[in-house]
């Protein structure tokens, strides 16, 4: 508890002769529960990410890996977008928080780039073009939040009726899209442009269509074994237009993240009838089976975010064998100065252990510092220390960022640039608890100072 709690707790034991109040033991019991949970699945993922490096490197196991991995996220997303609300007369307020949110992945990602070029880089490939493009590709990995991690970690904390858990939810999404809007124009400078470049955003554009006109209207049940149903067949149809576009054309393959697929899902599901509505009668077997049913789908969802998280760890490049890697690749690239991604891999010398450590913290701290832009913006809505939880929020990495770099090892990609990304990104796997603490932190101090702003105008701040 934090030490505004202590003086509350204090006050409320000599009202009441010294004893703590039922409300109060309840709060701690949440408390300690939420943080054994959060414990656990920063344990489950260094576990995955152990394992992941010493399993062998087989194409069969890292497949399954993956699918595995879609499937829990998909499972995920579908809860989340199954309880997402869209303000329909405040469109431009979703536009504000795409601004924010692409803002959010944009820095981090020219950041990056930046120090991979002119740091990592031998001066004399500066001006090279292919370097440029290969240090684009490579730093997007510091864009995207992990959705899954985040959400499953605010979800264990117990914030998930928070302003942040909120906000968090939109820009997550929206921070996702840009990456994934990002990846066509990267990729058609790794391969030229090609039609299936344009089919994504096409996708993506009609994605964004049906969640806006069909919220909430798709009326099928949304018990938890349903919903891993529908999670493994959006899991299923994103690998098989993956497959299907590979047997096109295997140089350009259509690779379609399940993560907005699932989000929109989630969000078209119709909602179940409260209690006293539609004639629905409220009685003691009926409040008996609910809670029960409840009880199911929490233990489902807390299963299935620990199994993802283990997951995520699996799916993470191996840290050392990325140059090896990038050697065999098989999609070959496109040329401008005649110097290829494999030749620049070899040209740019491997810094030693104590330089690899210091390039790993910079590049991680590069990254996390372009995240911190949300805490300039939304000022009339919460206090700094609101908008500060909600940076830190957006902190954790994890599938989709490992996504980018396994891609950018199969084009070629090498050398002490993709290692120094693996690493950082291991990195900022294993902080992913400490993470979601500082966030608890910042909404307890918060809470303290009644959630007022700098100028100390109440801001009608939820509890969290």
């Amino acid at each position: 508890m934090e030490r505004g709690d202590r003086r509350g707790d204090r006050s409320v034991r000599n009202a009441l002769g010294g004893q703590p109040s039922a409300a109060l033991v309840l709060c701690r019991v949440r408390a300690s529960s939420a943080m054994r949970k959060v414990l656990l699945y920063s344990v489950l993922l260094v576990v995955g990410l152990v394992v992941g490096q010493l399993l062998p490197q087989v194409p069969a196991i890292q497949w399954v890996i993956r699918v595995l991995a879609m499937v829990a996220l998909s499972f995920i997303m579908v809860h989340v977008g199954y309880e997402f609300d869209i303000d329909k007369d405040r469109p431009r307020a979703y536009v504000w928080d795409a601004v924010v949110a692409s803002t959010a992945a944009a820095i981090p990602w020219v950041l990056c780039a930046l120090y991979f070029v002119f740091v990592l880089a031998p001066r004399e490939m500066w001006g090279h073009a292919d370097l440029w493009r290969a240090s684009l590709f490579q730093s997007l990995f510091a864009a995207p939040t992990s959705a899954g991690v985040l959400f499953a970690m605010l979800a264990a904390a117990g914030l998930t009726t928070s302003w942040v858990f909120k906000k968090a939810r939109v820009l997550a999404i929206f921070d996702d899209l840009a990456v994934i809007l990002l990846l066509v124009p990267l990729t058609a400078m790794m391969v030229g442009l090609k039609w299936q470049l344009l089919m994504v955003i096409v996708v993506l554009g009609a994605l964004l269509w049906a969640g806006w006109h069909h919220l909430h209207r798709v009326r099928l049940p949304v018990s938890w074994p349903f919903v891993l149903v529908y999670a493994a067949g959006i899991a299923a149809c994103s690998e098989l237009v993956l497959e299907l576009s590979r047997w096109i054309d295997a140089d350009v393959p259509i690779h379609v993240e399940v993560l907005l697929p699932a989000f929109v899902f989630g969000c078209v599901l119709a909602r179940r009838p409260s209690l006293g509505s539609g004639g629905i009668v409220r009685s003691k077997e009926l409040d008996d089976s609910l809670a029960r049913e409840a009880k199911a789908e929490r233990r489902a969802s807390s299963v299935l975010s620990g199994c993802f998280m283990v997951l995520v760890g699996l799916s993470m490049p191996t840290i050392f064998d990325s140059g090896a890697a990038s050697a065999s690749a098989s999609v070959p690239l496109v040329s401008t100065d005649g110097v290829s991604a494999h030749d620049m891999a070899i040209q740019e010398p491997m810094p030693s252990v104590g330089m690899l450590a210091v390039h790993v913290f910079v590049v991680t701290l590069l990254a996390n510092v372009g995240k911190l832009f949300p805490a300039l913006c939304y000022r009339s809505e919460v206090s700094l220390r609101q908008r500060l939880a909600l940076s830190v929020a957006m902190f954790p990495r994890g599938e989709v960022g490992a996504g980018v770099l396994v891609v950018s090892i199969g084009y070629g990609m090498g050398g002490s640039a993709v290692t120094v990304a693996v690493l950082s990104l291991v990195l900022n796997l294993l902080g992913t608890g400490a993470f979601i603490l500082v966030v608890r932190r910042l909404l307890a101090w918060d809470r303290c100072d009644g959630g007022r702003g700098e100028n100390g105008i109440d801001r009608g701040v939820p509890s969290g």
